[in-house]
């Protein structure tokens, strides 16, 4: 993983511009608003307390979302046996080459006072890259009639997947994640239950982080290993590229089937049940972080900020510091008890300018300026981080004027970004087209393609295009295949991604 703190100390406040450098500017924007931490680990991050905010707000809102579809979180073993991974081909081959394996169970100093691996397992075990094997082992014997369906678990926890090229939140060795896993006992249900949580991340995606997605169905190229199909939200970021920021599979019978998961239908007759699985993991974080922070750092929408406003009194007297403080909380109070808001007033000594800077960084939706001459117009600055735009607002009017402001900068986020993905989203029709748009455009390419797995694999080998999804809304049209010429029913989502 390239490291966060890459930099000299000279440079170290700086933000590299998109324009210039679109991975170390992401980089920056990561160090310069205190998310993460280098770790001593290939590919591990060390979330540092506002990052894991960040993530802690994710993670209690879409908890909430996942409980109204009636599911119940458990916690299943980090550590799988490896026969349990062998008893779905498909599977054990999508994930083999990612798997951290434990084969010891202690250490021993040598003779040269060297620790070394000892008490060979008679088993070796998996670091869980996924949980369907240990959650399906366990669910045979949960299940025993009609009656147990549906069983709807959810599991919030972390997961680790050996990647050879990692980069912060995006793609790391160990993430956190939450997976769904459901079991019932009917094909229809199980397959309305795929498309229930692919729609409940799409609304969270849009509504709270105010991130645009097209909803779609991957190819039998992406799919998950060991699914009949699925389906994934995608978002584009601002340098044109695709990022995968949820998915819902519809699992068939597969692992049913592997692992027994069996029950007595109301004719007394023994079925496999019908099974789904659907995450969302830290990636989505790396998804906000690049869908809409600017060249003077991270931008959060208000709907997911764990810091609503951020209060900067601004004193030189001692005098001047008691008063200014005393409006600064009066103001603070009346934002959290009469709107709800996380308000936070910063207190430290020094500069107000490095503070206001700092905030920036950090995206805090809106910035209140407190000081001495606010105080004797009965008014305080207010600043979006969205625009930067400045206004002066009476005291009187601060809840009011904040309030409607936070629903201004989550709309105005989201529009932006929803206006930049259709700018940069082309029709395409000839592989002429094709090459020259990945080449200069980069963005979501909709072209037909011809179904077939041979195409699809060529035009990622020549231009690490891939296809993102058919898209649900997308209407039939019968045209001929961006790189055969054959016959083509649909366009299709070709992008290149994270």
């Amino acid at each position: 993983m390239k490291k966060i703190t890459e930099q000299t100390e000279t440079k170290r406040e700086k933000i590299t511009k998109r324009a210039e450098d679109y991975s170390r500017w992401y980089l920056d924007v990561i160090r310069e608003a205190s998310l993460l931490d280098d770790s001593p680990v290939k590919g591990c991050m060390i979330m540092r307390p506002y990052g894991y905010a960040i993530w802690e707000k994710i993670q209690k809102i879409l908890d909430a979302k996942i409980k109204e579809t009636g599911a119940e979180n458990a916690y299943f073993p980090l550590l799988i046996p490896k026969s349990f991974l062998e008893k779905e081909a498909e599977h054990v081959a999508g994930f083999a080459k990612e798997c951290a394996v434990v084969t010891h169970h202690r250490l021993e100093v040598n003779a040269k006072g060297k620790l070394v691996p000892a008490g060979e397992l008679e088993e070796p075990l998996v670091i869980r890259p996924t949980s369907e094997t240990i959650m399906y082992h366990t669910f045979a014997n949960w299940i025993q009639s009609y009656r147990d369906l549906p069983l709807l678990i959810n599991q919030w926890a972390n997961v680790v997947r050996w990647e050879m090229r990692t980069r912060p939140f995006l793609r790391t060795t160990e993430f956190l994640w939450q997976e769904g896993h459901t079991a019932h006992a009917s094909q229809a249900e199980a397959e309305q239950k795929t498309l229930q949580m692919i729609g409940v991340y799409q609304k969270f995606a849009e509504e709270f982080l105010a991130m645009p997605v097209i909803c779609g169905k991957k190819t039998e190229a992406e799919k998950f290993a060991g699914a009949d199909y699925t389906t994934s939200i995608e978002a584009m970021m601002q340098d044109g590229k695709a990022l995968q920021a949820g998915t819902s599979h519809m699992l068939g019978q597969n692992f049913a089937k592997a692992f027994a998961v069996k029950f007595l239908d109301q004719a007394g007759e023994q079925k496999y049940v019908w099974q789904t699985s659907w995450g969302v993991s830290t990636r989505i974080i790396g998804a906000l972080i690049m869908m809409h922070s600017d060249d003077n750092g991270l931008v959060l929408p208000p709907n997911i900020a764990p810091i609503s406003v951020v209060i900067i009194p601004v004193w030189v007297t001692d005098e001047e510091r008691i008063n200014v403080f005393a409006k600064a909380e009066e103001i603070s109070q009346a934002l959290q008890q009469q709107i709800g808001l996380t308000v936070k007033i910063d207190t430290r000594e020094g500069r107000p300018g490095p503070k206001f800077f700092e905030w920036e960084k950090k995206g805090v939706p809106v910035r209140i300026e407190i000081g001495p001459k606010d105080l004797a117009n009965d008014s305080v600055v207010v600043v979006r981080r969205d625009t930067s735009k400045k206004e002066t607002v009476l005291m009187a009017d601060i809840n009011d004027h904040v309030k409607k402001l936070l629903d201004e900068i989550q709309t105005n986020l989201f529009q932006k970004a929803l206006e930049f993905r259709k700018a940069h989203t082309y029709n395409i029709n000839t592989w002429e087209e094709f090459q020259k748009a990945v080449k200069a455009e980069g963005g979501f390419l909709l072209a037909p393609w011809c179904g077939q797995a041979k195409c699809e694999e060529k035009i990622k080998e020549e231009t690490k295009a891939t296809i993102r999804c058919l898209a649900f809304d997308q209407p039939q049209e019968v045209g001929k295949c961006v790189y055969c010429g054959e016959k083509s029913e649909t366009r299709v989502i070709f992008a290149k991604a994270y």
